[in-house]
């Protein structure tokens, strides 16, 4: 019988370690998907990384520690950039290289909301109050947003597609109506087109001039 004993105790070993390594997975599977529950439900949520690329003005990575996110800014519509068969819009250019200028290369902690269909983590960018992002601190507030900063310029919409179901900085059309008032950037055409109306005239329609 001792014999038998032995070997029952050499096998519980292994047989512990497979079924802590399975809670361990399971533990990370359900964090995963309480986070997409909530990211989902509209809660809040944080990421922190430096950014690793500038796709256009208002997409852009981010490397955290255990993986590169895709990141839509917040509540803006930023000119289109010219793509494979798909042309870019004035400014659009101009666009991605302010925000380039903002957050190139950046350590960030930014302010996320949902991950769109894309699979991109929708996003606000704090910023903080300073000559490089032309606003000014108050005793009550020290910091923007890089959604902002690109209406306040004349560099992106205030995201009003669809009624405006993906506008949450409420600030932003007062914000665009200063711009479009002092006529700066894409406001000194006579009748810019809005990014969501150019993607589907000219991109799925072929409308363009």
């Amino acid at each position: 019988m001792k014999p038998k004993v032995r070997l029952n105790r050499r096998l519980s070993r292994p047989v512990i370690i497979i079924f802590v390594l399975f809670l361990l997975i399971k533990g990370v599977d359900f964090a995963h998907e309480n986070f997409l529950r909530n990211s989902q439900a509209g809660q809040e949520y944080s990421l922190q990384g430096t950014v690793s690329r500038v796709i256009d003005g208002d997409t852009f990575t981010l490397q955290t520690a255990k993986k590169r996110h895709t990141i839509r800014v917040a509540s803006i519509d930023a000119p289109e950039t010219r793509g494979r068969d798909r042309p870019g819009q004035p400014y659009g250019q101009a666009s991605k290289r302010r925000l380039q200028e903002l957050i190139a290369n950046r350590s960030l902690s930014l302010v996320c909301y949902e991950q769109d269909q894309y699979g991109r983590d929708v996003c606000d960018v704090p910023l903080p109050c300073n000559a490089h992002t032309q606003c000014e601190p108050t005793r009550d507030k020290e910091h923007t947003t890089a959604s902002r900063v690109l209406v306040k310029l004349g560099l992106a919409w205030a995201n009003r597609e669809k009624q405006g179901k993906f506008l949450r900085d409420k600030h932003l059309p007062a914000l665009q109506t200063q711009a479009k008032q002092q006529r700066r950037g894409l406001w000194q055409d006579k009748d810019p087109i809005a990014p969501w109306v150019w993607r589907y005239q000219c991109w799925r329609q072929k409308q363009c001039d």
